[in-house]
């Protein structure tokens, strides 16, 4: 039987043979006090160094599958599993509304999937051909290097000190006042509205957001329990009037507003109406939920502040960033800046999830954006991505008959179609090899049907323009059609 295992060179020999003999004793092929091949047999059978086979017993040993008995050999010291095949439970049966509701909410599993070959207009996430790999490598190297096993150790909730000082600094940079608060660090953006929420709500308590809004958010406040208020979107962000009637009318528990890149608009808001959202809410006084969205990938004009800087010394605003955006994603770290007194209590609800976020990921991000690295970065994503915005938005125009077309900059444009449902454009768009992110998933009143989302940060130019022509054609067509 040991003539049927086949060893590969990606795995050290002698573990591969230890999960060989593990398998055949958990199967039953050996069982208790059966004698194992000698080693040397063994070796000769497999053709590898007796010392290979040597290691592998003595693995099973320290496991507890045999025993060495010494002038005699090894034997199986496991006894085996008599498996029932009675024992079966009908799940759904035992699924809970939150979990029903988790799964129809998922529109990453439900939705159209990308093929290999597809151009895909799906994604808002970054080009890792982009990532500075180098600097990365450095920074992961030198950070072992100082901080040692320690890094490796459990860390605390609130985060790695010195990252959440560079954060604090990063924040004050945008022109917040960091007096009397503190930054909690998160698994990316989607835990730390979580954790607020959780702080914040309770089930039927309304929250009022702008329409349509970003699709993780709407999950994650279904998930609460919460009652969703979505103001429509003018084409320079929230509607004023509306906000103001809505927050008077009744008591709301939040505000939550994406002010900067919205997602899924791209709208950014005005300083002058930054000025008069922030009034109308401090009238009110609710708090509000900033949603800090690709804020530093600014194509043209100056900065401008988040809200929270609005908020000077006071405490009304709870801003929540993320680099999952801009810079690998796959380190999911995020921040909650707020009030020291709510931070606190955050801090508890993250412990009580998940002890806290990787500390060697955030020590890693820290050496990496201690060094400068992310400047640098920044200004060489931001010349990649404003010429594939500014190349997008000419195919728009070019080949698709649009109602409007939104966006300023960041790594996604949103268009409104005349009449013409953008499920139906999917559809015929996926058999062409083309897909994008139908829009009625950010509308939290069931609208945006004529609407869709093209993210192009991971498109190439040559086909951003085959893409943008296919759905150009499909629309054309349908229009037609009618």
């Amino acid at each position: 039987m040991f003539k049927d295992i086949k060893l590969c060179e990606d795995r050290p020999y002698y573990l591969q043979i230890k999960d060989y003999v593990k398998e055949l004793i958990l199967k039953g092929v050996y069982i208790k006090d059966d004698k194992l091949p000698s080693t040397r047999e063994l070796s000769l059978i497999l053709d590898v160094s007796r010392n290979t086979v040597i290691e592998a017993y003595k693995y099973l040993e320290d496991e507890g599958f045999i025993k060495n008995i010494p002038n005699k050999g090894a034997f199986v010291s496991y006894n085996s599993i008599i498996y029932d095949e009675g024992f079966n439970v009908k799940w759904e049966d035992k699924i809970t509304d939150y979990a029903i509701l988790s799964d129809e909410l998922d529109t990453y599993k439900h939705d159209i999937k990308w093929k290999k070959g597809m151009i895909s207009f799906k994604s808002i996430s970054p080009d890792d051909n982009l990532f500075d790999m180098d600097d990365f490598k450095k920074s992961f190297l030198n950070i072992l290097s100082t901080e040692e096993r320690k890094i490796l150790n459990y860390g605390y909730a609130r985060g790695y000190k010195p990252l959440i000082d560079y954060l604090l600094k990063y924040m004050e940079n945008k022109g917040v006042n960091i007096k009397n608060k503190d930054i909690l660090i998160t698994n990316g953006f989607t835990e730390g509205f979580d954790i607020t929420l959780s702080a914040l709500t309770k089930r039927g308590d309304r929250v009022i957001c702008e329409n349509p809004t970003h699709n993780t958010s709407i999950k994650i406040m279904n998930l609460h329990g919460l009652y969703i208020d979505g103001v429509k979107l003018n084409e320079d962000g929230i509607d004023t009037n509306i906000l103001k009637d809505k927050l008077a009318e009744s008591k709301a528990k939040l505000v939550f507003l994406v002010p900067s890149y919205h997602n899924p608009t791209g709208i950014v808001m005005s300083p002058e109406k930054r000025i008069e959202v922030y009034n109308i809410i401090k009238e009110f006084n609710v708090p509000v939920i900033e949603d800090g969205f690709n804020e530093e990938l600014r194509y043209s004009g100056s900065h401008i502040a988040p809200l929270s800087a609005f908020c000077g010394s006071g405490n009304g605003v709870i801003y929540i960033g993320s680099f999952s955006k801009i810079l690998f994603p796959g380190l999911r770290i995020g921040w909650i800046l707020a009030d020291k007194e709510l931070i606190n209590y955050l801090e508890s609800i993250k412990r009580s999830r998940n002890i806290h976020t990787s500390f060697l990921d955030q020590a890693v991000l820290y050496e990496y954006l201690r060094g400068g690295n992310f400047e640098k970065y920044i200004n060489k994503v931001r010349k990649v991505y404003k010429e594939r915005y500014e190349f997008i938005v000419y195919c728009i125009k070019k080949y698709i008959p649009y109602k409007k077309l939104y966006g300023e900059g960041g790594l996604h444009v949103f268009l409104e179609l005349d009449g013409i449902n953008s499920r139906d454009v999917l559809s015929e768009a996926f058999k062409k090899g083309v897909i994008f992110t139908p829009g009625d998933i950010f509308y939290t009143d069931g609208g945006g049907e004529n609407a869709l989302r093209i993210g192009f940060s991971r498109v190439d130019i040559k086909d951003i323009e085959k893409g943008i022509k296919i759905l150009g054609d499909i629309i054309k067509n349908m229009r037609k059609g009618d």
